[in-house]
């Protein structure tokens, strides 16, 4: 599959089932992992087989079953970027796990306590379930281009390529909160402030520029 077609069939998954990562995806995935550590300055921790994150009341309130595995991802506490950078380099990492055959779901607060080390100086910015879902997840209603570009008339096809693919990323709580602009063939895109709105703007801009082949300024 290419990027495109993993970004069209991976969806948000809650439900798990008990079958273990095989030892070569786990492989993979931290070979991955550290190379996103160390181009991103964050720290991507894989966790498995540890299922008490995802085991409180509040995570089986929100939905989430069976969920053993996840991704943490730790951050320096003065890193004024490691929101974007989180969803920019975690959105990698979704989408090798989609390339697996396995699921995710960004997960901001519904969940438990994670087994990650965080130490002095560091956050926990997010977490991503991850593991063989129950089901693959539906599809979740998108806006129009219109609705996130200054300009939607005469635009060259990597663009709309880029915006089709930043439009299936996922966002918090599906909001879609974020902008795009063209002018004089450079793209620049923005997120208003706001939880989770930075991650969200980080996973978008890796959408767009892993589809459209065009770096975001």
């Amino acid at each position: 599959m290419d990027t495109m077609e993993l970004i069209r069939a991976r969806h948000s998954v809650r439900k798990y089932t008990t079958k273990k990562i095989e030892q070569e995806k786990r492989t993979a995935l931290t070979e991955l992992a550290a190379r996103c550590n160390e181009e991103s300055g964050l720290d991507f921790q894989l966790i498995f087989d540890e299922p008490k994150c995802f085991g409180t009341l509040f995570a089986k309130v929100c939905r989430f079953r069976d969920c053993e595995n996840y991704i943490a991802i730790v951050a320096k506490s003065n890193d004024p970027d490691a929101d974007e950078k989180s969803g920019y380099y975690g959105e990698k990492l979704v989408l090798k796990a989609q390339e697996l055959g396995l699921n995710t779901c960004w997960v901001a607060a519904t969940r438990g306590k994670t087994t990650a080390k965080i130490g002095d100086g560091e956050r926990l910015v997010i977490v991503i379930a991850l593991g063989y879902g129950a089901d693959q997840g539906v599809p979740r209603k998108s806006k129009d281009i219109s609705a996130v570009s200054d300009v939607t008339e005469d635009l060259p096809d990597w663009y709309v390529r880029g915006i089709e693919a930043a439009l299936l990323a996922p966002t918090a709580v599906n909001q879609q909160k974020f902008f795009f602009s063209l002018k004089d063939g450079v793209v620049t895109a923005s997120a208003p402030k706001g939880p989770n709105t930075m991650i969200d703007l980080g996973i978008v801009k890796y959408h767009f520029e892993a589809v459209s082949n065009h770096k975001i300024k």
